[in-house]
């Protein structure tokens, strides 16, 4: 390639070593290169975490459980996992096909394993995968464990290998199956809070593991009313029968197949898990017909509404209860669980483990529910990742119980915006790819701490919480008013004054993506039903307003190439 003059693809392969962020390890394939996952990270990957873990242990061995998705070379990058952990002398259990997620976080702590590896690049599209490495607790690994893993990373050089059947023969390598299938499965099915089960309803995988963990949850729980969506049902890495093959159920048209079965069949709701089935996406039947998308911050109140009231109904509720949500998870969430007076743990940064870490740090029996606002839910103690599974077998059984008074999930969550108030959040990004991507996210970064804006389509902003400086500033003077000693992380959250209606946002570069990523938040008190349809379209256009506004300020950022922003949008914008 040096020869072929090739620098600028060389750039693309070696600008970085891919680093351990929110999700661990994740980026797009290639044959090289440690900007990219190939033969060569993924080995250096399971190198570093074993000669980590040797470290921590200060002993040789240890048990590792290694699991995969459907993606491209996802069976291949596994089996070199587990032989590359085995040589380090490591006891390796490695699933005998794709699992879920959480039915790998489930292993790492049935089997009493040190480690854990998932290879999955979740959401992504067909030209990533990922190596997400979890600790003895069965969560994702958290500093100072992450930085200590890529530390052994970066030493990496000739790494030791063994062949994967041998290692089989040699019982260095144990293959599991069935029997461990079966208690992670029990373990969700034991937290079934309904026998209400008529409902007619669609589930996709997107071509993922989905099957083994979600379809079979919900089969085996009684819900035979529920078809699986064969044109995605089967295992892809290309994601063949996907809109634009993006296996996110965060995006609307991954739904528009199945949308079109529903119609025939007349299916109420359609539930898609991502490719490795931690996260689940939800479309709802109007009373129209049509189908309404929500977001995973609705899916979330309503899971939680739900687990709250039958909870409190078979009295296994108390004070010392508590519900976990990120930084960047609607409001609402902690609404609804201080109603119910429990405990809100809500003062985290992004990405499910630290609401795996949470749960051990509290009691974990007094754990009720932990969500984020990208589909992620878990509720009970058996994993420590979110699992659609569990979330699959809530939604349905609180459908079939709103079924039975002639409502539906939409008409609930109605109910509750009377209850507790109009709640709305929005979210955008900007792909910023490469080296000089990274430069202009820090560019943006930059202009967000240094000279923010005081003011978007109107919206008047008084202070920002930064968790990277730990100190809250107030606007317009960007001024220090006080300390802000926790969570620590590169995150900015702008709030407006607090006005009949209230508005926020947050900013952050994304862990696992080249991007930076933009959370909006608005909420407003609401009168009665009558007056809901009305606030709901008046906050949402000021919401939408706020988010133009953002945009042409982040866009005249990003492609201008000074530090500074240019003096038409800086303070204000929109």
């Amino acid at each position: 390639m040096i020869d072929a003059d090739a620098f600028e693809k060389l750039g693309e392969l070696f600008w970085r070593t891919i680093p351990f962020g929110t999700g661990g390890r994740r980026g797009m394939m290639g044959e090289l290169g440690s900007a990219t996952i190939n033969e060569r990270t993924i080995a250096e990957s399971a190198d570093g975490l074993a000669m980590y873990l040797q470290r921590q242990k200060a002993a040789l061995g240890g048990r590792a459980v290694v699991a995969h998705d459907t993606r491209n070379r996802s069976p291949e990058f596994a089996r070199l996992t587990a032989t590359t952990l085995a040589a380090h002398g490591l006891t390796v259990f490695c699933f005998d096909t794709h699992r879920s997620t959480p039915a790998l976080s489930f292993a790492v702590r049935e089997l009493n394993c040190d480690v854990g590896v998932m290879i999955s690049a979740s959401h992504n599209p067909p030209s990533d995968n990922g190596f997400k490495a979890y600790w003895s607790n069965g969560g994702q690994v958290l500093p100072p464990h992450d930085q200590g893993i890529i530390e052994c990373v970066d030493q990496a050089a000739e790494i030791p290998a063994i062949n994967f059947n041998q290692a089989i023969t040699d019982g260095r390598i144990e293959i599991i199956g069935e029997e461990l299938d079966r208690k992670y499965i029990d373990a969700v099915l034991a937290l079934s809070l309904s026998s209400a089960r008529d409902v007619s309803a669609i589930f996709t995988p997107l071509h993922g593991v989905g099957e083994t963990s979600v379809y079979r949850v919900l089969h085996e729980a009684g819900f035979a009313g529920v078809e699986i969506f064969d044109p995605q049902r089967c295992p892809d890495g290309d994601f063949t029968n996907v809109p634009n093959r993006l296996p996110n159920p965060e995006r609307r048209d991954v739904f528009e197949p199945a949308i079109k079965r529903a119609d025939e069949t007349g299916a109420e709701l359609i539930l898609a898990s991502d490719p490795d089935a931690d996260r689940l996406g939800l479309c709802v039947k109007g009373r129209e017909g049509e189908f309404i998308h929500l977001s995973g911050n609705q899916i979330g109140v309503l899971l939680l509404d739900y687990i709250l009231r039958k909870r409190s109904e078979a009295g296994t509720l108390s004070g010392d209860h508590f519900v976990v949500e990120t930084l960047v998870t609607t409001p609402m969430i902690a609404a609804v669980a201080q109603a119910h007076g429990v405990r809100v743990i809500d003062d985290l940064l992004v990405g499910f483990k630290y609401i795996a870490e949470t749960v051990d740090q509290e009691e974990a029996d007094r754990f009720v529910f932990g969500a984020e606002e990208s589909l992620g839910y878990l509720a009970g103690s058996y994993c420590r990742d979110k699992d659609a599974a569990v979330a699959a077998l809530f939604v349905l059984e609180l459908a079939a119980e709103l079924k039975l008074q002639d409502k539906t999930l939409l008409d609930r969550l109605d109910e509750l915006y009377v209850m507790y108030g109009y709640f709305v959040e929005g979210q955008q990004s900007e792909v910023c790819r490469g080296e000089q991507g990274k430069n202009k996210i820090q560019r943006l970064m930059q202009a967000f701490r240094h000279e923010p804006m005081t003011k978007l389509a109107g919206v008047v902003l008084v202070r920002v919480r930064d968790y990277g400086r730990h100190e809250i500033r107030r606007l317009p003077e960007n001024k220090k008013v006080d300390a802000l000693l926790k969570p620590d992380g590169n995150l900015l959250f702008f709030e407006s004054a607090e006005t009949g209606s209230r508005f926020s946002m947050a900013v952050r570069p994304s862990g696992t993506e080249p991007k930076i990523k933009f959370y909006f938040f608005a909420q407003a008190a609401c009168d009665d039903a009558l007056t809901l349809p009305n606030l709901k379209n008046r906050t949402d256009e000021q919401l939408q307003l706020v988010q133009q506004a953002l945009s042409r300020w982040v866009r005249t950022n990003v492609l201008s190439n000074s530090s500074r922003q240019p003096e038409s949008v800086a303070g204000q914008a929109g």
